[in-house]
């Protein structure tokens, strides 16, 4: 089925009451809700090591961005067509003022040229990050997601590119075991580097 058909499945009312459902939500700190594949998906802030991968990630994508008008941001509302997705890392201007969504909640989706997940434990935070989010991500356009998996085999790095909007896939995928760098080809992060100096244990 493709996406657009899986898109048509969902009943247009579903999608206001799960947005309407969102907004109201009021949940303990150390949680998070996203708007995915017809669910408000509630999952836990990430573990020591995540936080870890989260950080190193993120100076390496502030550095290779320092002077180019951008800046990383970390755990806000990426909203399109009323999905919410929290990304570990995202790419925008260094005013987010420039690209909000249309109630103020987050930023536009479609005005986003990087995202970066860290994968949980769990199969459900696997096919989430894996499955649902590049999904979602594609059929918003962003040009580049990168994905760091410690519990892919023994640790994995992914990298989408070329996405289409139209089918929701990226069509370039490129996956390497940690140990292998792998350079983002695309996007205002183009030429970088991800390899040891962020996945070592």
């Amino acid at each position: 089925m493709s996406a657009l058909a899986h898109e048509a499945m969902c009943d247009p009312g579903l999608d206001e009451v799960l947005w309407q459902a969102w907004k109201a939500m009021d949940l303990p700190e150390g949680y998070r809700a996203e708007i995915i594949e017809g669910s408000i998906e509630v999952s836990p802030t990430g573990r020591r090591r995540h936080t870890v991968l989260v950080y190193r990630l993120r100076r390496a994508f502030e550095a290779h961005l320092e002077g180019s008008g951008l800046a990383v941001y970390q755990d806000g509302n990426v909203i399109h067509a009323r999905k919410v997705c929290i990304p570990d890392l995202f790419v925008g201007p260094e005013d987010l003022e420039e690209i909000p969504d249309e109630e103020g909640l987050g930023v536009d989706a479609t005005r986003v040229p990087l995202v970066a997940e860290i994968v949980s434990p769990g199969k459900d935070a696997h096919r989430r990050d894996h499955i649902h989010k590049r999904r979602r991500y594609a059929l918003a356009g962003i040009p580049v997601y990168a994905v760091i998996d410690d519990f892919d085999d023994e640790g994995t790095v992914t990298v989408f590119s070329d996405p289409d909007p139209d089918k929701g896939t990226y069509a370039t995928k490129t996956t390497v075991s940690y140990g292998t760098p792998v350079t983002v080809p695309d996007g205002p992060a183009k030429g970088l580097v991800i390899g040891e100096e962020v996945t070592r244990p």
